[in-house]
This record gives C-alpha cells, structure tokens and sequence, in this order.
C-alpha cells in the first residue's frame, strides 16, 4: 500500500466552510442558551434549527453539484499534525438525515411541553434543548471527521450529551438506566482508545486516509481494529451488548428515546462502517463482516422474539431498535467481502443506507406516537389500550406506517433496504442471511400486528383519557412516518449519491 507521503495533500473545497457551520451552530446555541434566560432557549433553538437544515442542505447541494467530495483542512495544517474534516455522499446523507429527524423530535418536545405551561421554562425543559444541540454537534463532527482520536472526543460529546436525556425526571430507576448506559458507553470508549493509541503507534496518524493506504495485516491492526469494533458495537448496542438500550427507552421522556433510537446510536454503526470498508485491510474487513453478520442475524431475531413478549409499548420498541440494528450489521459481509468490490458500488451499500435512514424515521416517529399514548392514558401497557385507535387515530396511523418499514412491506423505505439487502445475500450465495432477512419481517409483522389489533380492537370498557392531546402534536411523528413510506419510491439500484467521494471515483460527477 502506498505510504502516507504519498498521498496527495487535502485541499480546502470552495464550499468546505458548511461542514465547520454544521459543526458550529448548534455549539453556538448551547452557549446562548447558557448566558440567556430559560424562556429564550425555545427561541435559540429553533433559529438554530433553521440555520442548521439550511447548512445540511447546502451540503448536500454542493456534493450533489461538483460530484467531489468538500473538504476543509483546520487552520491549514494537514494530517497527522492537523485535523481535516472530509463530507462524502454518505455523510451528506446522514447530515441531511439529521436535519429532518431532529427537527421533527425538537418540534414534538415543545408540543408536549406545551401541555404543562407551569414547566415548560424550567431546568428540565432548558436542560433538554442543551442536550438536544450538543447531539446534533456531536453527530455532525462523527459524520465529517477524518481523525480517530477526533473522532473519539466526538463520541465521547455524543454519550455526555445523550446519557443525561435518559434521565431528566430524576425518578431513581431512570438514573439507574441512564448509569448503565453510561457505563457500556465508557467501555466502548476505553475500547475505541486503546485501539486508536495502537494504531499511532504502529503508523504515527490516525488520518483515516492515510491509514486505508498505509494499514496492512500485522497483528497490530487486527487488534487495534478488534478492540474499536467491540468498543462501537458496545454503543451501538448490538446484541448482546444490548442490555443498556431498553432499560434506556423504558423510563425516558418519548423525545429523548426518539433521539436515542433514530440518531445517537447511528454514529457508532456509522464508524463501524468507516473502519471495516475503508481502514481494514481486506482479508480482515471480510472475516469482520462475517462476525457482525452473525451478531446481526442474532439481534434480528433474538430481540424481534423479545419485543413480541414485551407488556408495555416503549419496552415493545425499544426491543425492536436492537432488532433492526441487526439488520444494518448483515451489509458487512455482502458490501465488504472480497468479491463485492468495491462496496460502495453494491446495492447492499445502497441497502444499508436506506435502512439507516427509514429506521430513523420510523422509529422517532413510533417512540413519539407511544408517547403521546402514555400521556393520554397515564400508562403504555398493551394489554390495556384496547381502541386507543378511535380516540388518537393519528397515532394509531403512525404507528402502522412506521411499522410497514420495520416489517418491510411496501411502499415502505424497508420494503426497499431489505429488498436490496435480501437481493444482495441471494445473488451472494448467502442463504442463512436471506433467511434471517425474512424470518425478521415476519417477527416484526406480529409485534407492529399486535400493538394494531389493540387500536383497532372494541374495548370491554372505555379508555379513561387522563390528558387531552391536541391533534397538531399527533402530526409530527405522522409527517416522519409518511416520509419512512416515501423512501420506498428510491430506485432498486445503488444510488449515485452514496458513491460521491469515494475513493474510485474522487472527482466524478454523479449520475
């Protein structure tokens, strides 16, 4: 492999400003909101919102226009001594997701605040929209960044930003929730550090360019890459380093959960992804691939079998996250083995991302329809909510859209990942993953069926409405959920998107 000094220098694109923008903005409004009164942080947020989608959008206008990657070297120094901050299709992709699911849960948490006017500038509120912009920095920075140890101070934001929102009630079992959490996140990030400190010292960078040229197989970098994967799969919640999600989910306020399911523990799939497909050698990418395919197919149905046995709602959906997180770990060894070079030109690549993004929508907009049940009826237990259709038909309609992406029907945004990653594993003679592939659309077919079937159903006696929902907070999670089902109008076939920046094709105008 060619040396780093080989490597052609990273040079500042005309439009490399957006991506500090992107990073900035939010960081901006935390510090506003830290020097203003509590009753202009609603105010701080949503002009940050605006700002914010406007420069993801740019983003991905720009990457679309010239069919290169943006890039922007900080201060001018370049790798190893500098930083640089690099935006390909995918991560224009996952920046322009973002932007429309944050928006939707930040939207949502201030109808529900809305609800108890006495709180709603109190420190629990306030507390939350800090949070909730320290996230969206922190995923852009995982997104863009092109430095290990970087990237690592952007996880580490992630988790201390994403820990507290588990637990703003302070009742003991959330803190005790938000403690496990936080410490599967510790050990996922000792993990990720002890491997990016073997990887300095082996190469002396940790630019991830210089490393997809430079790595090979010694020992060194199979256990440096082994020690980062387990530590991300720890945040990721892979199973069966699943344990802290559902306990997670289960006492969180609905808006925090949709920030835990649909966006924070992306960034570790999302690193995943850049270690096994551009860092790994190729031997080791696909023996890796393999193992997270297995841990995937487990997840699938192990935790889909978990759901189906759940009693309350958001355990139901929490359970179900881990499950379709299975689903994004089986594109390794269809995008990544040696005969599927280059993956970023596989329609398993296209598959995974597709997926990536209809989960998020689908599951932000499922964690807020169960909470708007649980704040009408004072409770998310299945078995009581017979006929909650007729009286939150929004929600009800919610959830079965969303539920026609997990299970994979279509017109749905999963009718399309999963057919373009059951396409992959058949036409790659992987029978065991088209299997799981079906087995987990079924699985998931009975849970979304059995929360449907208790909408739909005639209760024995009425549902006593503890607190009235306005209709314009129901329409939130149902705009994510029709947006889920639009991605399934997204051609069968690998996008010209996903495939801007990649390494075969650095200056290529898309398709």
């Amino acid at each position: 492999m060619l040396p780093a000094n080989a490597l052609p220098a990273y040079v500042t694109t005309p439009g490399g400003f957006l991506l500090v923008l992107a990073i900035i903005l939010p960081v901006v409004a935390v510090l506003a909101m830290l020097v203003l009164d509590p009753r202009h942080a609603r105010s701080v947020v949503g002009a940050t919102i605006l700002a914010g989608v406007a420069a993801a959008l740019a983003i991905a206008e720009e990457l679309i226009r010239t069919g290169a990657a943006l890039i922007y070297v900080v201060g001018g120094w370049q790798p190893p001594l500098g930083l640089a901050l690099r935006a390909d299709g995918l991560s224009a992709t996952m920046i322009a997701m973002t932007a429309i699911v944050l928006p939707g849960i930040a939207i949502f948490a201030r109808g529900l605040q809305d609800l108890k006017p006495e709180t709603r500038n109190g420190r629990a509120p306030t507390t939350f929209w800090s949070l909730l912009m320290g996230v969206w920095s922190a995923l852009c920075l995982t997104f863009i960044g092109q430095d290990l140890f970087n990237l690592y101070v952007a996880l580490e934001l992630l988790t201390f930003a994403a820990v507290p929102l588990v637990c703003l009630d302070g009742r003991s079992e959330t803190m005790g929730a938000a403690l496990r959490y936080l410490m599967f996140a510790l050990l996922g990030s000792m993990l990720y550090l002890l491997g990016t400190g073997l990887f300095y010292g082996a190469f002396g960078t940790l630019d991830i360019r210089s490393l997809s040229a430079m790595s090979d197989d010694r020992p060194a970098v199979s256990v440096a890459l082994a020690l980062m994967i387990a530590g991300l799969l720890a945040k990721a919640a892979l199973f069966p380093l699943h344990l802290w999600l559902p306990p997670a989910h289960a006492g969180a306020p609905a808006a925090a959960s949709a920030v835990l399911s649909a966006l924070v523990i992306k960034a570790p799939i999302f690193l995943t992804l850049r270690l096994v497909a551009e860092v790994a050698p190729t031997p080791m990418a696909a023996i890796a691939g393999k193992i997270l395919a297995i841990l995937g197919a487990f997840a699938i149905i192990l935790c889909s079998v978990m759901a189906l046995r759940q009693a309350r709602l958001k355990l139901m959906i929490a359970y179900s996250t881990v499950a379709q997180i299975g689903y994004l770990f089986i594109v390794f060894p269809l995008a990544t083995g040696a005969d599927a070079l280059p993956p970023w030109g596989t329609i398993a690549w296209t598959g995974g991302a597709l997926q990536l993004g209809s989960h998020a929508l689908a599951k932000a907009s499922m964690f807020m329809a169960a909470g708007i049940i649980a704040e009408a009826f004072g409770h998310d237990n299945i078995r009581d909510l017979s006929g909650f259709g007729r009286i939150l038909p929004l929600s009800a309609a919610t959830f079965g859209l969303a539920g026609l992406s997990l299970m994979g029907l279509p017109p749905s945004g999963g009718f399309i990942a999963k057919c373009l990653l059951l396409t992959s594993a058949v036409l790659g003679g992987h029978p065991w993953l088209s299997t799981t592939i079906l087995a987990g659309g079924l699985l998931a077919a009975g849970y979304v069926f059995r929360v449907m079937n208790r909408a739909l159903a005639t209760p024995q006696t009425p549902l006593i409405i503890r607190r009235k929902i306005p209709a314009r907070l129901e329409v939130v999670p149902l705009i994510l959920a029709l947006l889920a089902v639009l991605l399934g109008f997204v051609p069968l076939e690998p996008l010209g998107l996903l495939q801007i920046g990649r390494p075969d094709r650095p200056a290529e105008t898309m398709p």
